[in-house]
């Protein structure tokens, strides 16, 4: 399968128009940028860690039952994907306080809850991505009321599949930011990408972060705990 046109340019990815016009294909960068873009940096072979992980990821999610927009791995940082117009909702989930969450509400951080708790947030950048619940996404029209129902039945199958495949490696998945698109025919599936990115992952006995606050805090080493996930993930 061959890239034809550049359509889209993300702060993490490229999407490129092949001459299948359901497919496209992804192309993952090493640039890092936190806080609605407004901290910019690099980390190194972060895009292919990233894409082989979410294919690892959406491949063992598919098995298990979730839709995913996933096709065919074509390299390290290339991958074949349904083409999907994004549902404007970036879906939240959260399993232990942190980040923005221990912030808002004035909690420490690192409180596990009895359930996980789900938010959305209106995926747009000019506004600063904020957050709304199921009414506003209706009055809005981002998604129906059957469309945000099965999105959170989703969201919710991939936390306790994805809480227990991190288990098996000795990860704590704390929270986590899901996307979905819509297929041609109308099909909600799982899109964008599973990775150290758009999860907090903290190993289990040390609590030591391994994910993307080592870039967003300054904490240094986010190579090397990018590289530990896939490693325990992969068995690399």
């Amino acid at each position: 399968m061959e890239k034809t046109t550049q359509l889209y340019e993300g702060k993490a990815k490229k999407v490129y128009a092949t001459e299948d016009p359901n497919l496209v294909i992804v192309s993952y960068k090493d640039d890092a940028t936190a806080f609605n873009g407004l901290k910019k940096g690099t980390i190194t072979g972060k895009g292919a860690i990233n894409n082989r992980m979410t294919n690892n990821l959406m491949r063992r999610l598919e098995a298990k039952g979730v839709p995913t927009h996933f096709v065919e791995e074509l390299s390290d940082r290339e991958t074949v994907v349904k083409k999907v117009s994004i549902v404007p909702l970036e879906v939240i989930v959260r399993n232990i306080s942190a980040g923005s969450f221990a912030k808002r509400y004035g909690v420490e951080e690192g409180i596990v809850f009895d359930e996980p708790t789900i938010e959305f947030s209106y995926k747009n950048d000019d506004l600063g991505d904020p957050l709304l619940n199921s009414y506003h996404a209706l009055a809005l029209k981002l998604a129906t009321r059957e469309e945000i129902e099965l999105i959170k039945k989703y969201a919710f199958m991939v936390n306790d599949l994805l809480k227990g495949f991190m288990k098996e490696i000795g990860i704590d998945l704390v929270d986590f930011k899901l996307e979905f698109g819509k297929t041609a025919d109308g099909q909600i599936v799982l899109a964008d990408e599973i990775s150290p990115d758009t999860c907090r992952l903290w190993d289990e006995k040390t609590h030591e972060k391994l994910d993307k606050d080592r870039f967003r805090r300054d904490l240094g080493g986010a190579e090397e705990a990018y590289e530990e996930v896939m490693r325990r993930l992969m068995g690399e």
